[in-house]
């Protein structure tokens, strides 16, 4: 299932001018706030009329200015989950998850994606922030979307409460079997859970495609903000051990992490922030840092103030180091040098390591 949107709309002081494809999985719509991102979703969902533009979902014309096709909100058949969870306090969990959906036969399946079952008979006054997230996540499935829009599900959750929830999203993703347009601008939500990144900055998409790929792309920096930058990169356990370390191998060697849950060959993906990593013209010796991958620089991007962004290719994966540019002139680094990327393991936080994928 794919979705095509290309809609123009005035938003105040900017005009929305939004372009893009997203395929399957989850796409992120990415930005500052005051992008647009709600805008986007509201019109996928019937929510806002764009002033010009088209919406084509599974090759269905939702929407077309020219044509005058405008697909009513009910008949969109999308599940919309708000920044707040928007429960009924007088319905108990089971009765405010089968609100609008055509049975229950998806009941005991939701609730164990979601770990619900426990909470069916409870009043959502009752239950805390993640859980309530968790609700809302439910009965937006169980009325059989062909789409969920989350937009900014967590933005009223403490840090605790996300991390609570963000691992039943990846089972979501991986299992729910269900497309995601998902709206943020926290970048560890976006990289643990999206495939495809779209982008906006003032109305417009400044760039689209795979997370990996835009996460690393050093001229996207400024619009990503200087430690939203880095890398992901996707790899699997390969062993735990004694003092605390997760081993993972990722296809530029071996990382050690934090310890992370799961058994040897679990698939993760791993946020690297470019602030985090140094380079070294040769593979130190004598450092605290474990983990070293050999890279070669792709390019050398100047940034604002004395820092530069070096991308790197390691394996098949991109990583983005931010150094000062006297450091690069300093070691020579240009296009095509060969060098060593030097990640300490504690600077990779559990947050950002997300399972699956």
């Amino acid at each position: 299932m794919s979705l095509i949107v290309d809609i123009r709309h005035p938003l105040g002081e900017v005009d929305l001018s939004a372009q893009f494809e997203a395929p399957g999985g989850v796409t992120a719509l990415f930005g500052r706030s005051g992008a647009g991102k709600t805008s986007v979703v509201n019109a996928v969902a019937g929510l806002l009329r764009p002033r010009a533009g088209r919406i084509v979902l599974d090759g269905e014309v939702l929407f077309d200015a020219e044509q005058g096709i405008d697909v009513p909100l009910h008949r969109r058949r999308m599940g919309y989950v708000f920044q707040d969870a928007r429960l009924f306090p007088h319905l108990n969990v089971r009765r405010n998850l089968l609100y609008g959906a055509p049975d229950d036969a998806g009941l005991d399946r939701v609730c164990d994606l979601l770990g619900i079952g426990a909470l069916l008979d409870r009043r959502p006054v009752t239950l805390s922030g993640g859980e309530k997230a968790r609700v809302a996540i439910g009965r937006a499935l169980l009325s059989r979307p062909r789409m969920l829009l989350m937009d900014e599900p967590f933005a009223s959750l403490d840090q605790a409460r996300k991390d609570e929830i963000l691992p039943y999203l990846e089972r979501l993703r991986d299992e729910g079997g269900v497309p995601i347009l998902y709206v943020s601008h926290a970048v560890e939500e976006v990289a643990r859970l999206a495939a495809t990144l779209v982008v906006l900055d003032r109305g417009r998409v400044a760039q689209a495609g795979p997370a990996e790929a835009l996460f690393a792309d050093p001229t996207l920096a400024p619009v990503l903000g200087p430690r939203a930058a880095g890398a992901i990169l996707s790899g699997q356990v390969v062993g735990q051990h004694s003092d605390g370390l997760t081993e993972v191998a990722v296809s530029g060697g071996r990382l050690f992490l934090p310890q992370v849950a799961g058994t040897v060959g679990t698939p993760l993906r791993i946020r690297i922030e470019a602030q985090d990593v140094m380079l070294s013209m040769q593979r130190p010796e004598g450092v605290s840092a474990l983990n070293i991958l050999s890279a070669e620089v792709v390019q050398v991007h100047d940034g604002q103030g004395p820092g530069v962004m070096v991308q790197l290719r390691t394996g098949e994966d991109l990583v983005l180091a931010r150094i000062t540019r006297r450091s690069a002139e300093a070691l020579g680094i240009a296009a095509g040098v060969r060098c060593h990327a030097v990640i300490k393991s504690v600077a990779v936080a559990r947050g950002d390591v997300g399972v699956g994928g």
